[in-house]
């Protein structure tokens, strides 16, 4: 699988829309790095879930009007802050899964990033009482970030490879880096199961 846009691509066709889910995303940005830190007040994490509620129902109505907002709808940021906001829209679980199966189709028709879909597949499949297949999503643990349950541990780094991820073991050490630096809004990966445990994050 492809995980970058091709080169040659034209530019986004939708400048409009990229603009919108690009300021959502990084609107919640910071709201998400301190909230796996255990930053937050309970008001504060009242707050920024009614933001992500509104986030997502802006995405349900981009997808409604053109189905995933890929590479050449949105261009390269726009799509990945469409990402960031389908994966946190753990408090709308039904769209959530819409919006990785329609995430999928358009990795098919080379539109999207795999890695990215692997990510919010794993989510999908927590929120569903599944075990995940990628191993992207963590939990805070007494020792740290401790992984999700994971189907069939011994092949996940050979999925991993096949979506564009580095090895399971290598994405840990560099959660546990990050987790450990002071919090910052570049912190975009770091995306909390919210209705499983508000700590988990998710990582490529």
């Amino acid at each position: 699988m492809n995980e970058n846009p091709p080169t040659s691509a034209p530019p986004a066709l939708r400048t409009d829309v990229s603009r919108e889910l690009i300021a959502r995303a990084a609107n919640a940005d910071l709201y998400w790095t301190r909230l796996v830190r255990g930053q937050l007040t309970d008001g504060e994490i009242g707050r920024g879930r009614l933001v992500d509620y509104t986030n997502a129902d802006v995405l349900r109505r981009i997808t409604d009007a053109h189905g995933w907002p890929g590479w050449a709808l949105v261009g390269r940021a726009g799509a990945t802050a469409a990402w960031r906001i389908a994966l946190r829209a753990d408090n709308q679980p039904p769209f959530q899964r819409h919006a990785e199966r329609l995430m999928h189709h358009a990795v098919r028709m080379g539109q999207a990033s795999p890695g990215h879909w692997a990510h919010l597949y794993d989510r999908v499949c927590l929120m569903y009482g599944a075990r995940q297949e990628f191993g992207t999503q963590y939990r805070n643990g007494v020792s740290g970030p401790e992984r999700e349950p994971v189907n069939d541990e011994p092949t996940l780094d050979q999925r991993r490879s096949k979506v564009g991820l580095p090895p399971a073991e290598e994405s840990w050490k560099r959660l546990r880096e990050r987790l450990a630096a002071e919090p910052s809004i570049r912190s975009t990966a770091e995306v909390p199961a919210g209705s499983l445990t508000l700590t988990s994050v998710g990582v490529a």
